[in-house]
C-alpha cells in the first residue's frame, strides 16, 4: 500500500512537472497564393537553383565580384553589429535557461553572541553569562523555483526564440549586404561604361567642331553652326566631369560596404558582356520557399516566443513553489567545525499563491495575448511583402530579354545612322544639324542600353535577395 502511494505521488509530481500552460503553436496559413505569378522567364531550372540552399559563391559567378563580396562579409561593420546582437541574445538565453536548474552555492558564516542576561541555574538562585561562538559551513540551493506549471520553461523558450530570431536577423543582414555590394559593383561598372561613352562622344563632337570651324573660315559654314558645335562639345565635357564624379562616388560606396579600400584589380571597368549571376530561373516559385527568407523566419521565431510568453503569463495565476536546502557542518568552535558529529541539514520549501493583485496578472496575460496577435500580423505581413518582392522581380525578369533585344537593335540602328550621317556631312551632302542630331541620338541610345543592361543584372540580384539568398 505504501509503495502504491509513493508511486501515485511520484506520478502526480511528474505530471505537474510536465504541465505547460502555453497554447499549442500552429503556424498561421500563408496569406498568399500557393505559387508566384507565372511569366515567360528564361530557363526551366528547378526552384532550388536560386533557393536558400544555393551558396552565394555559386550564384555570383564573376570572380572579381565574388572577391569584393567576400571582403565585405569579412569587414563590414553593420554585419559585425548584427553578429554582436546575436551574441547578446545568446547570453540572455543562457541566463534565462539557468533558472531551470538549482544554483548550488557554498556558504560559510561565523556568529559571535554575547549574553547580557544571566541564565538561570537549575536552582533558580543564580546564573552565568558569557559569549557563544557559532561556526557553519554548508553547500545548498537557495529559493529554487520548482517549475510545476511551466512559467520558467516558457520564459526560457521565449528567450531561446529571441536568440533564434537574432540569428535570422543576422542572416538577413548578410543577404542584404551581399545584394547591396553586388548592386554597387554593377552600378560602378555601368557608370564606368557611361564615362567611356561620354569620352567617345567628346572626341566625336571635337572632330565635328574642328571641321565646322574650318568650314566657317572658308565661308562654307555659318557662325550659328560653329556655336551649335561648340555647345555640343562643351556638353560632352560636362558629362565627362559628372560621370567621373559618379565613378569616384561609386568607389567610395563600395569601400564603405567592403569595410576597406578595394584594389583596382577587383573593380569593374565596364559592364561584363556575360551574366555575373546564375541566368536560369524557374517560371514560378512555390510560396513555401518564402519561409526560408531570414526576415520571415525571424518573424516566426518572434511569434513562437510570444506564444510562450502567454504560457508564462498563465502560469502566474498558479502557486509558485520554491525550495531552499542546505547540508553542512556546525560547531561552537572553529577547530571542531569538520569533526564527526557536527553535520546538519535543512530543507525549507515555500509556496505562494496570488489572491489579490488588483489585476496585475490579468493585465500581463492580456498584454501577452495582444503581443501574440501583433506578431501574427507581423508574420503575415512579412510573408505578403516577400511574395510581392519575388513576384515583382520575376515579372521584371519576364520582359527584360525583349527590352534588351529591342534596345540593342535601337543602338545598332542609331550607330549606323550616325556613321552614314557623319560621312555625308564630311562630304558636304548633309548639313550640320542632321549630323548633330544623329550624334545625339546615338549618345542617348548607348546610355539607355547601358541602363537596360544594368537593370537586367540588378534584377537577378534582386531575385537573389527576395528569395532569401544563400547563406553558405
Amino acid at each position: 500500500m505504501r509503495n502504491v502511494k509513493a508511486l501515485t505521488a511520484t506520478s502526480l509530481a511528474l505530471a505537474l512537472a510536465a504541465c505547460n500552460m502555453a497554447p499549442k503553436y500552429v503556424r498561421p496559413d500563408l496569406p498568399v497564393p500557393e505559387t508566384s505569378p507565372a511569366g515567360p522567364v528564361g530557363g526551366a531550372a528547378d526552384a532550388t537553383a536560386v533557393s536558400a540552399d544555393t551558396a552565394w559563391k555559386d550564384f555570383f559567378t564573376d570572380p572579381r565580384l565574388a572577391r569584393v563580396i567576400q571582403t565585405a562579409l569579412d569587414n563590414n561593420r553593420d554585419l559585425r553589429i548584427a553578429l554582436a546582437n546575436v551574441e547578446q541574445a545568446r547570453a540572455q538565453y543562457r541566463v534565462q535557461r539557468a533558472d531551470l536548474l538549482p544554483a548550488v552555492g557554498v556558504n560559510g558564516s561565523a556568529t559571535y553572541q554575547d549574553q547580557p542576561f544571566a541564565q538561570q541555574s537549575s536552582g533558580g538562585t543564580g546564573g552565568v553569562s558569557g559569549r557563544t561562538d557559532i561556526y557553519t559551513a554548508s553547500v545548498g540551493v537557495s529559493a529554487w523555483e520548482v517549475d510545476l506549471f511551466g512559467r520558467v520553461r516558457n520564459l526560457t523558450k521565449a528567450a531561446q526564440e529571441s536568440y533564434f530570431a537574432s540569428v535570422e536577423n543576422r542572416n538577413a543582414a548578410q543577404t542584404a549586404l551581399i545584394a547591396e555590394t553586388a548592386t554597387a559593383w554593377l552600378t560602378m561598372a555601368a557608370d564606368q561604361e557611361r564615362l567611356q561613352i561620354a569620352r567617345n562622344l567628346e572626341k566625336a563632337f571635337g572632330q565635328t567642331l574642328d571641321l565646322t570651324k574650318a568650314r566657317f573660315s572658308k565661308g562654307i559654314a555659318s557662325e550659328l553652326e560653329v556655336r551649335q558645335a561648340q555647345t555640343s562639345y562643351d556638353q560632352a565635357r560636362s558629362d565627362i566631369a559628372a560621370a567621373t564624379t559618379q565613378v569616384a562616388q561609386d568607389k567610395n560606396a563600395l569601400d564603405l560596404l567592403a569595410g576597406t579600400s578595394l584594389g583596382a584589380e577587383d573593380l569593374p571597368s565596364n559592364l561584363p558582356e556575360t551574366d555575373v549571376t546564375l541566368a536560369n530561373l524557374p517560371a514560378e516559385l512555390p510560396s513555401s520557399l518564402l519561409l526560408r527568407r531570414p526576415d520571415i523566419a525571424a518573424a516566426e521565431h518572434q511569434l513562437i516566443g510570444a506564444n510562450a510568453n502567454i504560457g508564462a503569463a498563465r502560469a502566474a495565476f498558479f502557486p509558485t513553489i520554491s525550495l531552499t536546502a542546505a547540508f553542512g557542518t556546525m560547531s561552537l568552535g572553529l577547530s571542531n567545525l569538520f569533526k564527526s558529529g557536527s553535520d546538519y541539514w535543512s530543507l525549507a520549501p515555500s509556496a505562494s499563491l496570488p489572491i489579490f493583485d488588483f489585476g496585475k496578472n490579468q493585465g500581463n496575460l492580456r498584454y501577452a495575448r495582444a503581443t501574440y496577435d501583433a506578431m501574427v500580423a507581423t508574420y503575415e505581413k512579412s510573408v505578403q511583402t516577400g511574395f510581392r518582392e519575388v513576384a515583382d522581380a520575376l515579372a521584371r525578369r519576364a520582359t527584360m530579354s525583349a527590352q534588351l533585344e529591342a534596345q540593342t537593335s535601337l543602338r545598332n540602328a542609331a550607330r549606323k545612322s550616325y556613321q552614314l550621317s557623319d560621312a555625308r556631312f564630311k562630304a558636304g551632302v548633309d548639313d550640320f544639324l542632321t549630323a548633330l542630331d544623329s550624334q545625339r541620338t546615338l549618345y542617348n541610345a548607348e546610355q539607355t542600353l547601358v541602363a537596360t543592361r544594368l537593370t537586367r543584372a540588378s534584377n537577378m540580384v534582386e531575385i537573389y535577395r527576395a528569395i532569401g539568398g544563400g547563406l553558405k
